[in-house]
């Protein structure tokens, strides 16, 4: 497949949830004053249940964070340049936040190449300082993976025209935000303003006390 088609094909998700979460929040009967993100009164069909394995080798399931609002990008450890950086977006909006914010918030890292990305490699990778504190790598069998990028809508692939063993994923780009019972809350590009991700935290924390 051409590179610009498949690029295309990866973007679409995202600017289709992009377009229909921008089209609920200007109907007038729903808008609503708000410092970042996006609100909505819908429930949007992104995310659901998972089983998956953590970078301590454990199986774990949405319930092992309930409670909690998870932050979830999806990516890979030997990704050169977008995954390290939205992850380090995540790290300095979460620094932006009081500790008793942050105790409630749990960032992860779901591979969408977990034939490299084992628990061991997982394990190595988070641990960087760069990244969100107490960052969660979560990986599994291709077939895991696969079920969890279809209930987040998210497209990877492996660059077809990359043969060596050091190849490429292309995958879209997206921060989710998804409540202490794993439903969807908000979506940030990976290019987010660190303080704009802050805030809308922070907004949903004050909102929903816990």
């Amino acid at each position: 497949m051409p590179r610009p088609l498949l690029w295309l094909l990866i973007a679409a998700p995202t600017v289709l949830l992009i377009a229909f979460f921008t089209l609920l929040l200007t109907q007038p009967d729903q808008v609503e004053e708000r410092r970042a993100g996006v609100r909505t009164t819908g429930e949007a069909q992104v995310g659901g249940p998972f089983e998956l394995v953590d970078q301590t080798g454990t199986t774990v399931t949405q319930d092992a964070y309930a409670g909690k609002v998870m932050l979830i990008y999806f990516g890979y450890t030997y990704c050169p340049d977008v995954c390290p950086f939205s992850l380090q977006i995540m790290a300095a909006a979460m620094d932006q936040l009081d500790a008793d914010q942050q105790a409630r918030i749990q960032p992860i890292l779901i591979t969408v190449d977990p034939e490299r990305d084992t628990p061991e490699q997982m394990a190595r990778y988070v641990s960087s300082p760069a990244f969100p504190d107490g960052l969660v790598g979560l990986t599994g069998s291709e077939e895991q993976i696969a079920a969890v990028a279809r209930a987040y809508r998210v497209v990877y692939q492996r660059a077809e025209d990359d043969t060596s063993a050091d190849y490429l994923m292309d995958h879209s780009s997206i921060i989710y935000v998804m409540d202490g019972e794993g439903r969807f809350v908000d979506l940030f590009t990976s290019g987010v303003n660190p303080r704009d991700l802050a805030l809308r935290l922070q907004d949903f924390l004050e909102e929903n006390p816990g």
